[in-house]
């Protein structure tokens, strides 16, 4: 009855210890966690759109969730079972070499096996599928994101090559992991075998030296300080992971900005809010630019793909620095300007500008969460939704697929007449559109946004009198004015 009751106790006591290692674990690795998360996506704030442009988006979304959600498990799978198996290692031993101090060296010498044996059995055979886990699982993620998110085309035009891509990467992922978990099995295979000596060689020793009752002691506790370093060889393993998930998010984070914010940002400028390009070189394709922008007027910048329009775009935007020459706005040079202040006076409608998965007065209220509904329905109707029978409730699907091509795009527009910027960058805005309906939205977005400074950026979109001037980049780069006004030449590059 009594060692029942002692059993029982210990049992507790066991069960009690154990919550609170999970406990006091679990709450570091989260803290950490949360430090991380936040200090990536502060970062991730001040390298986009332009610092991370080579990056494939399911690439980066693996890289800033699932890798660094991985580096918590620096703690409770590498370092806590490290530090409770030193522990616990350390009093099992010292307490059965003050029983029996054979059976405490043979105890000792099976531990440093299971600590250093079994990892570096399962290193030998999957130390370098470990290390390729995390970029095959980025793989897997970004061939899987981008064919979702072309399904529609892929299953038109080219269904078998998107799939090939996926199952490849899934292939690679499967026989990375294979051959990790022969690592996994051959480090426990070497934990189970040096508990299984220990056990015997305590009985050896002590069968004939220790009573009964000590000899308990000394056979049963090989088992549960083996049970504490069993994790030792998994933890071991997950170290290459580890490592390649740190390096994957530290090619994110050590990145160099894209823009260097002034230590002493400059007051923003009042209008006017005329834009004067001079000498401007960027990265990429601008070189040697000089154009003037009067407050109010409207700019076609065409070029062909590559010749560097949202370039341009990005710079006045102050996501990219130039490498030479400035861009002033209202008379101040824009690097001088905080980018937050700066992208108050100029917004950006983009041709792939978000559309969340609720109704048109939530997407709407992103610009202005304060706006009443009788600001959100006019800032529809001067976009042209409310003539298509759209409403404030009606809802737009994910990723606005429930809205046509045309509506999305009126939608983007809507929200930038609600932020009521005075200047205007439209980006591409017609891009997946035919060719009639891309003339219709053209013009309705530049009478929507009359008396405001207009930039709209286009491959397609030349020779249009309902712009002032345009400007085309690419092989001889020409600025000329539409109906006579005085604009500033684009030097050839």
């Amino acid at each position: 009855m009594r060692f029942s009751a002692s059993t029982t106790s210990g049992r507790r006591c066991r069960a009690a210890l154990r919550y609170a290692e999970r406990l006091a674990g679990h709450d570091a690795a989260l803290r950490l966690l949360a430090g991380l998360r936040t200090s990536a996506y502060q970062k991730l704030v001040r390298l986009a759109p332009a610092g991370i442009a080579e990056f494939r988006s399911g690439d980066l979304i693996s890289r800033l969730v699932a890798d660094i959600d991985s580096l918590a498990d620096r703690w409770l799978r590498v370092r806590l079972p490290y530090a409770a198996a030193l522990t616990a290692g350390a009093g099992a031993a010292a307490l059965s070499a003050l029983i029996l101090p054979s059976a405490g060296v043979a105890l000792a010498a099976t531990l440093a096996v299971t600590a250093f044996g079994a990892p570096a059995l399962a290193a030998v055979f999957a130390r370098r599928a470990e290390r390729a886990l995390i970029p095959c699982r980025a793989q897997l993620a970004a061939a899987t994101a981008e064919a979702l998110a072309g399904a529609a085309e892929l299953a038109v035009f080219a269904p078998g090559s998107a799939l090939a891509e996926v199952s490849a990467a899934g292939t690679a992922l499967a026989r990375c992991e294979r051959r990790a978990a022969l690592g996994r099995g051959a480090g426990a295979a070497i934990a189970v075998a040096s508990a299984g000596a220990a056990i015997w060689l305590a009985l050896l020793f002590g069968v004939h030296t220790v009573p009964a009752l000590l000899l308990a002691v000394v056979v049963l506790m090989p088992l549960a300080a083996h049970e504490v370093f069993s994790t030792l060889a998994p933890a071991a393993q997950e170290i290459p992971r580890l490592r390649a998930a740190s390096a994957r998010v530290s090619a994110v984070l050590t990145r160099p900005l894209p823009v260097r914010e002034p230590a002493a940002p400059a007051p923003a400028p009042g209008p006017p809010y005329d834009i004067r390009i001079e000498h401007l070189s960027a990265p990429y394709a601008l070189h040697d630019i000089n154009l003037s922008i009067p407050a109010g007027s409207s700019t076609v910048i065409t070029g062909p793909s590559g010749s560097g329009k949202t370039t341009l775009a990005m710079v006045l935007l102050r996501f990219l620095d130039p490498v030479s020459g400035r861009v002033l706005l209202g008379g101040a040079d824009i690097t001088t300007l905080d980018g937050d202040d700066l992208r108050r006076i100029i917004g950006l409608c983009a041709q792939d500008a978000h559309i969340f998965d609720t109704t048109i007065r939530e997407n709407l209220r992103l610009a202005r969460p304060s706006a009443a509904d009788a600001e959100l329905r006019g800032a529809l109707a001067a976009a042209r939704l409310l003539d298509e029978g759209l409403d404030l409730d009606t809802p737009v699907g994910e990723h606005g697929m429930r809205l046509s091509g045309g509506q999305r795009q009126r939608l983007a527009l809507a929200r930038v007449l609600l932020a009521d910027f005075p200047v205007v960058i439209f980006d591409e805005p017609a891009e997946h559109l035919d060719e009639q309906t891309a003339q219709v939205l053209i013009r309705d977005l530049m009478a929507a946004t009359a008396g405001r400074t207009r930039i709209l950026i286009t491959h397609r979109f030349a020779g249009q009198a309902t712009a002032d001037q345009e400007l085309r980049l690419g092989p001889g780069e020409t600025a000329f004015p539409y109906g006579g006004a005085d604009q500033a030449s684009l030097a050839a590059s």
